[in-house]
């Protein structure tokens, strides 16, 4: 099946619109989650440029947020662009894994390609071998524990809507190709 965002949003909506009161919205720009307010009947997870993978990488964010954090814009975390110093990246690093172990997680369930972002490219201070193996480690914690609730919903999801049907495994996860 062909990646459409547009088939992803509307398969997200139907999951979670009416459940978790949250839809995926196709941004212009920069990713933000903006919870319910005055001016939104819904929570809302907009994505960057309409790409597919920022859709899942969005989506992963929120799956990973608890329920205080779904109720602050962008769930309350910080980001510095591009630039940070080495200690910032760490810090960025560790607040990435479990996120970018879901959207590999979701990129796999449908059929889609993954690549690690360490999002900080001007410095020059890339150790992504190591941020890979802790993305990797942590998608073999998932396998072997359990997804969260809403992540899990979205991988069976996407495991029937791209034509996978088949539970996720650890063969399917090389930590070489990301």
């Amino acid at each position: 099946m062909e990646h459409s965002v547009n088939h992803l949003i509307t398969i997200f909506n139907q999951l979670f619109q009416n459940t978790y009161h949250t839809c995926l919205v196709r941004g212009s720009s920069e990713p933000i989650y903006l919870p319910k307010s005055s001016e939104r009947v819904y929570n809302e997870i907009h994505f960057a440029h309409g790409f597919f993978s920022s859709a899942l990488h969005e989506i992963a964010h929120w799956c990973v947020a608890g329920k205080e954090r779904r109720k602050l814009e962008d769930f309350g975390y910080w980001y510095e662009p591009d630039g940070r110093t080495v200690a910032k990246q760490k810090e960025f690093e560790q607040v990435e894994i479990k996120p970018q172990a879901l959207e590999w997680s979701f990129s796999v369930a449908a059929n889609h390609s993954f690549r690690v972002s360490v999002d900080n490219l001007s410095t020059g201070y890339n150790d992504t071998e190591s941020f890979k193996q802790n993305v990797y480690t942590q998608v073999c914690k998932y396998l072997e524990n359990g997804y969260p609730k809403r992540a899990s919903m979205f991988i069976h999801m996407l495991l029937n809507t791209f034509g996978n049907r088949r539970p996720l495994t650890k063969e399917m996860f090389d930590p070489l190709s990301i």
